[in-house]
């Protein structure tokens, strides 16, 4: 889990007590973590979503060895 401090206007501010107040959550960091989930549902690219990336970078990291090339 990472901590961090936000600075938000008051209008994102009452979208999350909104969604936290809507799907009864503890915090604003669990509506936080539930907008994050739904944008990724709804709108980031299938090759960039979470549970798809994690297994292409262990199919990737199984199969493919990394050389470093020298400087010359």
């Amino acid at each position: 889990m990472v901590n961090i401090l936000v600075k938000i206007n008051e209008d994102a501010n009452r979208i999350l007590n909104i969604v936290r107040a809507k799907y009864n959550l503890n915090d604003k960091g669990k509506a936080i973590e539930l907008i994050i989930k739904k944008y990724e549902e709804h709108f980031l690219d299938p090759g960039l979503r979470t549970a798809q990336f994690r297994k292409a970078m262990a199919a990737k990291s199984d199969r493919v060895s990394v050389k470093v090339a020298k400087k010359r």
